[in-house]
Formats: C-alpha cells, structure tokens, sequence
C-alpha cells in the first residue's frame, strides 16, 4: 500500500435522480480502499458522456419515451426509480458517476501485485469482473459501482489498463467510454472495407466510429449538422448528410452495408430501408427518443440483422488501448472544465454545440 493516503477527496456525488441539483460537489467524501483483486486509481482526468445525463435523469427507466434532451437540464416530473439504470435495477444513492477515469494507480489490493503502483492507467467502463464475467452481463462505471467524478476511484485491476503514450489527460480521458461504446459496434457487426452510415456523428461515440471504421478501411457516411462537416472530414468521413434529411432520397434504398446508430427517435425506420439486402445495424443509444416503430417485412425481407450493443467482449478495450499506442487513433477533446464546473460542463454537453469530447479535469490531491 503507497502511504500516506488521504482520508477525504473532492467529488460530485449523484444524491438522487433529477435535474443539476441533485449533483452535489463534496470536498469531504471518504476516500475507497481497494479490495482483493482491485486498484485505488488517483484519477486526473474524466469527461461528460450521454450516460452520465441519462443515469441522473432515470432515462433508462421505462417509465420514460422521450429523447434524452427533454429532461437533462430539470430530470422528468414522474419516473419509475425501481428500473433506473443500465442494468435495469434501481441505482444506490449517493453515487459518484463518471464513466471515463484516466489515472494513475497509487494503491493495490490483496492479489495484485505492488508493482502496478505508479502505471498510468485507462479503466474499463464496462466491468465484468464483478458479474463474474457472465456472458452479456456487466456493471458500468459509474453506475452500478463508484466512478471517475473523484480524486480517487477503485476497479478491478483487470479491468484497469496501462497506456503507454505522449497524450495529455484530458485526452485519454475522452476515451473510455465513448471510444469503447464505438468499437464494440464495429466489433459486433463485423465492420471490414464496406459502405457505412453512422448517425450522430458529431458526439463522442459518432465521432470515435468514425475514425473507428475508418481504421477498419470502411467508406464512412457522417450525419451530422452541416457546420460539423469538415471536421469530419478531417476525422476520416467519406461524406457527410445532414442529419435531418430524407435518408432514402439522399442515399437511396438498399445502399447501405452497415448502420451505426446512437440516435433512434422518428427517423429510424429510413436506416432500415437504407441498409442493403443482408445488411447489418448496432445501436447503443437513442438520443433523439427509444420508441420506434418498425416494419417487420423489412426485417425479415432484406435478411437484415439487428444488434442492440452494450456487453462488451474482453478483447474489446485492450483494442482501443493497442490503437492508441501506435497511434492509429487520436483524441477529439472540445472543451475542458474544472470537476466543480460539472453543471456547466454538462449543459454545454445538452447544447450539442461541440464536436468531440467535453472533458473534466481533476483537482490535485495535496499533501
């Protein structure tokens, strides 16, 4: 064990499901200890995502149909608190979230060794280790369990990896989540030198997928606003739509091999009619709404395969940390704020004004 240890740690703790004010930002939060098998990371960086916003609010209730900017600034008036969360079981309160954690390890438990003390690390936001590594089953960080919203943080120490790289991090931060969300959806559909359309392109999983498939030697079609365009570009996209125009006037029917989706919402029976025959489609959000309707004959006609992605396999996030060590991979990091600038930072993030990441810096832990 590194010593001396601070008792308290500055944090933002989640006290309940709501608006901004149900984050509480502590400087007086007992600092974790790491158990059998886990690491106490000293975290330095963590970033906004969508599931930050969604836990706080109960968007993952099904108490819920709206998309997920309605109630991310004030929560929602009415929501079914029992089956709040990713895994489908009420959330314990307080809880730290923060779904990124880029840090250093300054603590281990019993089984890990102490030579681990002192890597710079990236934890995994999808955690097997505490389901046993069941099959599609897993806790995310921040969560189900404490996360990266902390000076202090601990995970298990498999599931908590050394990178070696000249990245700052803030942008290293950016990439747990965001970055991990992405690749599992290339890695499930089998994404090789085919056609792709990847809807949100400008958020942080839209544009981690871009560059993604774009390593993967696919041809990239963005939908995005049309004032992202070059930015995309420059990350990697072939062509860039606008995100409300008509799908099908604009691509066509049956021009499409794979469909990347974090949007869902009105929009979504026209990625169907895209998609080729024998055509392929992941989701792993619905920004713009969880309800849908589809067709079933285009289902079943086309021969199309649909897969919902969260459960991640375990040679996912080692991936991701192989593609920034030999640099295959860059970071996108918009804006950076002060962990106790949180509301601020995920008001610019419901703005979706940015391109890339909103990431929060960590204060320092003194001695």
């Amino acid at each position: 064990m590194m010593s001396p240890l601070p008792a308290t740690m500055h944090a933002v703790r989640l006290t309940g499901l709501g608006g901004f004010d149900k984050l509480e930002y502590r400087t007086d939060v007992p600092v974790p200890r790491p158990k059998q098998g886990e690491v106490l990371v000293q975290v330095h960086a963590s970033a906004v995502n969508n599931t930050d916003i969604n836990t706080r609010i109960g968007w993952y209730s099904k108490s819920i149909d709206s998309d997920t900017g309605t109630g991310g600034a004030q929560g929602f008036e009415h929501v079914d608190g029992a089956d709040a969360s990713w895994s489908g079981a009420s959330l314990d309160f307080p809880r730290i979230q923060g779904a990124d954690c880029c840090g250093s390890i300054v603590a281990v438990g019993d089984g890990v060794p102490a030579s681990r003390i002192g890597e710079r690390v990236l934890i995994s936001s999808m955690l097997r280790s505490y389901v046993g590594y069941r099959p599609f089953e897993c806790w995310t960080f921040g969560s189900e369990c404490d996360g990266g919203f902390a000076q202090f943080a601990v995970a298990p120490s498999r599931e908590t990896f050394k990178v070696v790289c000249d990245w700052s991090d803030a942008e290293l931060a950016s990439i747990p989540c965001s970055y991990s969300t992405a690749e599992n959806m290339l890695h499930r559909v089998k994404l090789g030198a085919e056609v792709v359309l990847i809807t949100g392109a400008s958020g942080g999983v839209g544009s981690a997928a871009v560059q993604l498939a774009r390593r993967r030697g696919a041809t990239v079609i963005a939908q995005a606003s049309p004032g992202k365009a070059s930015a995309l570009r420059d990350l990697g996209a072939d062509r860039v739509i606008d995100r409300d125009a008509d799908l099908v006037s604009v691509l066509g029917e049956n021009a499409i091999d794979v469909v990347i989706d974090v949007v869902g919402g009105e929009q979504w029976p026209e990625l169907l009619k895209v998609l080729r025959l024998g055509g392929r489609y992941a989701i792993a959000g619905a920004i713009a709404g969880p309800i849908s309707k589809i067709d079933l004959r285009t289902l079943y006609l086309k021969d199309l395969t649909l897969m919902g992605c969260t459960f991640q396999d375990e040679e996912v996030f080692p991936n991701l940390i192989s593609y920034i060590e030999r640099g295959e991979i860059k970071p996108l990091v918009a804006l950076t704020f002060p962990l106790e600038n949180i509301r601020e930072a995920q008001e610019a993030f419901l703005s979706k004004a940015h391109l890339g990441k909103l990431v929060l810096t960590i204060p320092e832990v003194k001695a």
